[in-house]
């Protein structure tokens, strides 16, 4: 029988570390688990969350139906085939762990998404991505256990409808599938990805002119991240809190008139990228606090938990820094962890 808790702390399953309380908690240790879970009398479709390393998500008010923690561990390499070696990571396996295991394999791909906290089986939903990659590059395939048919299946990366931060976990699949693991298409040999802002210049920083390994791309990618954010253990935050917002060209070309080193990026589809965080630090606000929540004060992008920060006291600065944006740059961010209930989302 699966063993239940109840009105179990969830503080340490979050990063920003917001106190919430789930009705019903239960622990996933493998896959197939997953059958006697939703067999459980506290297990409703409609109403359980899957969390994984609860670093993507901002819990408002407590959890009033079964929590389950994706704790499923495990590592394999299941084909090798024309310079590509398919590794599969089960869920519950920490991301930035797993990424360094790939390193130690002797594999490359995903050295520029170093040190991004959370899961395995989180990568795919939000389509995690840093210093000019996205995961949906690198995955082969993602098994789901369909909550319709009670069956485990295998989704393509077509399957997976990606774009920029979303999936078909988040659209149409979403509360249907559940992920339980992910096929990564990783290379045997090195090419190195150091096109996107100061990654370059601090990879060339660590070799000092020798050849780059995928090593010292990741060993780069997280002496960045260090500098610039906070340790979750330490200071409670998610990561980057808002999504880069895209823009048309007319849009992005009169913005870049006025404030002519602002950073942008053409898309292919004519659309262009801004920089959230840009946008955020010229509006001075580093440092601005409402409650016990802030705007980090090294990185614009992020919102830390300062002063055993409530979930209201998150809310009111997310809004408060849209409202801002909007004002100087008629221009619309949207939060990128989401928001329990989903009531709140911006």
């Amino acid at each position: 029988m699966m063993k239940l808790s109840y009105q179990t702390d969830l503080t340490p399953y979050n990063t920003f570390g917001l106190k919430a309380n789930a009705h019903a908690f239960a622990v996933l240790e493998q896959a197939e688990d997953i059958r006697k879970i939703i067999r459980l009398p506290e297990f409703s479709r409609h109403n359980v969350l899957w969390l994984g390393g609860g670093s993507n998500i901002l819990l408002m008010e407590d959890y009033s139906g079964l929590v389950v923690h994706m704790a499923n561990k495990g590592v394999r390499e299941i084909a090798r085939s024309d310079g590509l070696v398919y590794i599969e990571a089960q869920a519950g396996e920490i991301w930035h762990e797993f990424v360094l295991h790939t390193l130690d394999l002797g594999l490359s791909g995903l050295e520029n998404l170093s040190l991004i906290p959370g899961t395995v089986g989180a990568s795919p939903v939000q389509n995690i991505g840093a210093y000019g990659l996205e995961v949906k590059d690198v995955i082969h395939s993602v098994r789901c256990f369909d909550l319709d048919n009670e069956n485990f299946v295998e989704l393509s990366n077509a399957d997976c409808r990606f774009s920029y931060r979303e999936s078909f976990f988040k659209q149409t699949g979403k509360g249907r599938y559940v992920i339980v693991s992910v096929v990564f298409a990783l290379k045997e040999h090195f090419t190195p990805n150091l096109k996107y802002g100061d990654l370059a210049a601090a990879v060339e920083a660590i070799c000092q002119g020798r050849e780059a390994t995928a090593k010292d791309v990741s060993d780069a990618v997280c002496a960045i991240r260090n500098s610039k954010l906070p340790d979750p253990n330490i200071l409670g935050n998610v990561g980057s809190f808002f999504k880069n917002p895209i823009v048309s060209a007319e849009q992005a070309a009169l913005l870049s008139s006025e404030y002519t080193n602002m950073p942008h990026y053409p898309q292919a589809d004519g659309t262009v990228k801004l920089a959230a965080g840009w946008l955020i630090d010229q509006c001075r606000l580093k440092g601005f606090q409402i409650g016990g929540a802030a705007v980090h004060d090294k990185q614009a992008l992020v919102l830390v938990n300062k002063n055993n920060a409530q979930a209201e006291d998150v809310y009111r600065l997310a809004q408060h820094i849209c409202h801002v944006i909007e004002e100087k740059f008629q221009v619309t961010l949207h939060a990128e962890p989401n928001w329990l209930p989903a009531s709140y989302s911006l």
